[in-house]
């Protein structure tokens, strides 16, 4: 019988402990053994870092965040700093960020407590500024009332004529941004909508998302309102906040601003993003739109909301997502009356199809291939009109395609915005 020399575990765990914590670390605290702690080290190593570290069903990020917050909560903090540093040097996928540290530290405060929190922050603070030109990041004076939560971005309202809700969210990254994308909502809808994708675009661009007239917290002036207006308006928003020209995705009603933006504002815009929209309607879905504005003014809103919610999301999503539909049906009945009626006057009347040839920017057509309010037809004659625009058709989706499959909308999107 053959006797191997190799304890495999303290060697499988050896390796670990060293990718984690580095070479430099490893060796200081195994070059500290003696005939006292020896035992231990050779126990913390095969157990902690081989049994558990080891162990293939967590990445080595999701554990480090892990250790993080339980240092935290036990106030470990020798433990803490070493983990800490070791995270903000690692290098590739493993890695920590100092603004995934951060969102640690921000978590903890409500699970572990403020006061535990505070000293992780002060622990932290201390690394960054020992390896802050390391990892290139730099610590800086903000004002603490004027900073804003990153899952909604700053918030204001513009100056002009009629006031239009907005918020921006910076990229993120602390970088320059990569792009300036403006989020257009559907009819009935507000800013809220783009939450999700915002947040995902805010990684490295500068996102910026608004209410139309008549909706969310922006004027309602009195109707009927035309599409010039509503591209007018973006346009006046555009200008204050200085962004210079923007990547402009708009789903329905947004994306037909989108159009008109494109035509009478193209210093505005450096691409294009038309969701579940269209060019203009045929004379039948024109009388609907029209039989839709006769019935909301007579018996208001409540009327026609189940109809919507319909369209905006097919029966299966409805089913398994009711309390989804439920808040984009308050959000329906709770938007202004006049506000709805007046945007509804300006969709139905849409009409840029014999001048689609002159928008000259990049752009991506979505559809849902379930859409009944925007169907693929709708979409094929936008991606045909327009000189270079591609297509993504989304499958199960209907006319909320972003909330309904939100995963694919965000890739296409990103990987369009990704090529500019």
């Amino acid at each position: 019988m053959s006797y191997d020399p190799i304890d495999h575990d303290f060697e499988r765990g050896l390796a670990k402990r060293r990718s984690v914590l580095g070479d430099a670390w490893v060796d200081r605290s195994l070059s500290s053994a003696n005939n006292f702690n020896a035992e231990f080290q050779n126990m913390i190593t095969r157990y902690a870092w081989n049994d558990i570290w080891g162990r293939p069903g967590l990445d080595h990020k999701i554990r480090r965040a892990m250790v993080l917050a339980t240092t935290i909560a036990l106030g470990r903090w020798e433990e803490f700093e070493l983990h800490a540093r070791t995270a903000l040097l690692a290098e590739g996928a493993s890695a920590l960020t100092p603004d995934e540290l951060k969102e640690i530290l921000m978590q903890s405060a409500i699970y572990a407590g403020v006061p535990a929190a505070n000293t992780a922050f002060t622990h932290t603070l201390a690394i960054l500024r020992e390896l802050g030109p390391q990892i290139g990041y730099t610590l800086q004076a903000l004002d603490a009332g004027a900073s804003n939560h990153p899952g909604s971005g700053r918030e204001g309202r513009s100056k002009g004529q009629p006031a239009l809700h907005y918020s921006i969210r910076e990229p993120r990254n602390g970088k320059a941004p990569r792009h300036t994308l403006v989020l257009s909502h559907a009819l009935g809808c507000d800013l809220s909508m783009w939450d999700e994708l915002a947040n995902q675009l805010a990684a490295d661009c500068r996102v910026i998302a608004y209410d139309h007239r008549g909706h969310g917290g922006s004027d309602a002036p009195q109707g009927p309102y035309s599409m010039a207006d509503l591209a007018d308006d973006a346009a006046q928003l555009l200008r204050e906040l200085d962004t210079g020209p923007v990547v402009w995705l708009g789903l329905s009603m947004g994306g037909m601003v989108g159009q008109e933006l494109a035509l009478r504002h193209p210093s505005l815009l450096r691409a294009l993003v038309l969701a579940n929209t269209t060019s203009g309607y045929p004379e039948a879905a024109r009388a609907m739109w029209q039989q839709r504005i006769a019935t909301v003014s007579e018996q208001g809103i409540e009327a026609i909301a189940d109809a919507v919610m319909g369209r905006y999301f097919h029966d299966a999503f409805r089913a398994a997502h009711s309390a989804t539909v439920t808040r984009y049906r308050r959000r329906l009945l709770t938007t202004s009356l006049h506000g709805y009626l007046g945007c509804c006057h300006a969709v139905a009347l849409q009409d840029t199809t014999t001048r689609l040839g002159a928008i000259a920017v990049p752009t991506l057509v979505i559809a849902g291939e379930l859409d009944q309010g925007t169907p693929l037809s709708m979409a094929q004659a936008l991606q045909q009109s327009i000189s270079g625009a591609t297509l993504t058709v989304l499958s199960e989706a209907s006319h909320l395609s972003a909330i309904e499959q939100a995963a694919p909308f965000a890739q296409a999107v990103v990987s369009f915005v990704a090529a500019l």
